[in-house]
C-alpha cells in the first residue's frame, strides 16, 4: 500500500474516532430541546431586538420556538402576562403592573425593552399642527388643553405628568382623554378632537409627515426614564433554563441593534455595517417606511441593562398619584439575575 494511502487511511479513522467522541466542534454536545415561549408584545420601534432575534434565528440557536402574540395597548400584555396567558412580556411599565406585583403576583421585570433617554427619538409631546401654529410650542401652554393617551396609569399618563411637573404644573393642569388605542388617539389627534398627545415612533414621525401634528418636546430631553422592559411570567420564572436561553438571545440581539444603529462619534449617529438591515426588519414587523424609521431610533442598552434606579422614582410618582393601590418595593418588582447569567455566557 503506497504511503499516501497509509496516510490517508490513518487520518480517515481518526476523524471517524473524533465524530464518535464528539470532538467534531468545541462546543457540539446534546441538542437542546426546543422549548415553545409565548410573547406578548407590541409592533413599535422599540421592540427591535425582539424583532432581530425573531428574524436572525437568535432563539431558534437557543432552541426555542418564539410564538408571537401582538397586543394594541401596554396593561393587555401585563395582564397576559401575569397570568401566564404568554410567557414574556415586552411594553411599557406601567401602574398595573405595579398593581400586580402589589396583590402578590410573581410577575417581574428582567431587561431593557426601551428608554427616554436625551438625544434619542423615543417617545415625544405633540399638539395639533393648527395649535402649533398658533403659537402653543412649549409645556407651559399646554393648561387647559386636552391631552390623549391610551388609560389611566399608562406610561403615557407618566410621561405628561413628569413633563408638566417639570414646568411647575401638574396632571390637574390639562384634561385626561384616555382613548384606549395608539391608532384611536392619531384618529382623535388628527381629527382635532383631542389638542396634544403623548406618542412613540414611529408614530411621532408618522403623524408629522402627514400634516396633522408638531412636536412640542421629546420626552428624553426632560426626564430619564425606562419605558418599557422585558418581564416574565409566574411559570417563566420558575423555569431558568428556558429564562436563560431567552435572555442570552434577546441580549445578543440588543448587541446587534446597538452596534447597528445607536453608535455615536462626536453626538452624532454612526451607521453600523449592519445598519440597513436592521431598519429594514424593524419596517417588516411595524409596517413603518424605513426612513421613518431612520428619524425616530429609541435608545435600548446594549447588553439589556435596566435603568433600575428609575424603578423606585416610577414606584413614588404613581404612589404619589394614587396610582397604586399598596405600597411597593422596587426589589420586589426588578429581577434581573437571569441577565446576569446570560451576561457572564
Amino acid at each position: 500500500m503506497k504511503k499516501s494511502r497509509i496516510v490517508g487511511v490513518i487520518l480517515l479513522m481518526v476523524g471517524m474516532i473524533l465524530a464518535g467522541c464528539g470532538g467534531g466542534a468545541p462546543d457540539s454536545g446534546k441538542a437542546k430541546e426546543v422549548q415553545r415561549i409565548k410573547l406578548g408584545s407590541l409592533r413599535l420601534t422599540s421592540s427591535a431586538p425582539l424583532f432581530i432575534a425573531l428574524e436572525k434565528g437568535f432563539f431558534a440557536e437557543e432552541g426555542l420556538d418564539v410564538v408571537v402574540e401582538w397586543f394594541d395597548a401596554a396593561q393587555p400584555i401585563a395582564v397576559a402576562t401575569a397570568s401566564n396567558k404568554v410567557d414574556v412580556g415586552a411594553t411599557g411599565i406601567t401602574a398595573g403592573l405595579y398593581n400586580m406585583v402589589g396583590s402578590g403576583q410573581k410577575l417581574t421585570i428582567v431587561a431593557d425593552k426601551g428608554r427616554e433617554q436625551k438625544g434619542y427619538p423615543s417617545s415625544a409631546l405633540l399638539v395639533t399642527k393648527e395649535l402649533y401654529d398658533q403659537g402653543i410650542t412649549s409645556i407651559e401652554q399646554l393648561k387647559g388643553k386636552k391631552i390623549g393617551i391610551t388609560q389611566a396609569g399608562s406610561t403615557f399618563q407618566y410621561m405628561l405628568g413628569r413633563l408638566l411637573e417639570s414646568e411647575g404644573m401638574s396632571l390637574d393642569d390639562v384634561e385626561i382623554v384616555p382613548l384606549g388605542k395608539l391608532g384611536s388617539i392619531m384618529a382623535s389627534l388628527e381629527s382635532g378632537q383631542i389638542d396634544g398627545a403623548i406618542l412613540n415612533e414611529p408614530n411621532i414621525t408618522k403623524a408629522e409627515k402627514a400634516g396633522y401634528a408638531k412636536v412640542v418636546v421629546p420626552v428624553g430631553d426632560v426626564i430619564e426614564y425606562q419605558t418599557s422592559g422585558i418581564f416574565f411570567s409566574p411559570d417563566m420564572n420558575k423555569n431558568e433554563d428556558a429564562a436563560l436561553r431567552f435572555m442570552r438571545a434577546y441580549v445578543k440581539a440588543c448587541n446587534y441593534y446597538y452596534d447597528a444603529v445607536l453608535v455615536r462619534e462626536d453626538g452624532k449617529s454612526v451607521p453600523g455595517k449592519n445598519y440597513d438591515e436592521v431598519i429594514g426588519i424593524i419596517a417588516k414587523y411595524t409596517s413603518a417606511p424605513e426612513a421613518d424609521i431612520k428619524l425616530g431610533l429609541p435608545y435600548i442598552d446594549r447588553d439589556g441593562k435596566l435603568l433600575s434606579s428609575d424603578i423606585e422614582t416610577q414606584i413614588n410618582w404613581y404612589t404619589k398619584n394614587k396610582l397604586i393601590e399598596k405600597p411597593l418595593d422596587a426589589k420586589s418588582v426588578l429581577d434581573t439575575s437571569f441577565l446576569e447569567k446570560a451576561l457572564k455566557k
